[in-house]
């Protein structure tokens, strides 16, 4: 299955459109990565995928990445250090949970959408919208065609800058 036959380009543009409403009431930056395959643990998958796109590199390290391997049935939802120190344990989980759902019914950018408008609610407690907010990362779904898993030793525990 190709990318555009999971997300087509009109869902492309409407979880980017998303992303920019969740965004106008949090400092909190929300990024979609979408690959076919994961062959290992989803997790650390998610966090080289996070480190390689350099989503640490916000101001206050409070990105957040939703990780979608599709073909294999994965996903995950990553925040950086900032977010992590600030919310409590478990904070994703009812994300986790409605995504999962909406994935399993085969709707997964009606999914996407939805996580991300709670997710842009859940991090303005947390990150509340200043005025001067720039958006520091962009705001389209990237994917890869899922090649890197071929390259991964996933004896490695490092997840670099997501310490």
């Amino acid at each position: 299955m190709a990318l555009v036959d999971f997300i087509p380009s009109e869902g492309q543009r409407r979880i980017a459109d998303a992303i920019t409403a969740a965004e106008r009431y949090t400092t909190g930056e929300i990024c979609v990565h979408v690959t076919p395959r994961c062959r290992g643990d989803v997790m650390k998958r998610a966090a080289r995928t996070f480190n390689r796109l350099h989503l640490y590199t916000t101001k206050r390290r409070n990105a957040v990445l939703i990780f979608v391997a599709y073909e294999d049935r994965k996903f995950a939802i990553l925040g950086d250090t900032g977010i992590n120190a600030a919310v409590p344990e478990g904070f994703w989980d009812s994300e986790v949970e409605e995504l999962s759902r909406y994935l399993k019914a085969g709707r997964p950018v009606d999914g996407l959408c939805e996580i991300i408008a709670h997710m842009g609610e859940r991090l303005s407690e947390y990150f509340p919208g200043e005025r001067d907010d720039e958006n520091e990362l962009s705001n389209e779904v990237t994917f890869d065609n899922g090649d890197e898993d071929d390259l991964i030793d996933d004896s490695n525990d490092d997840y670099g800058n997501l310490e």
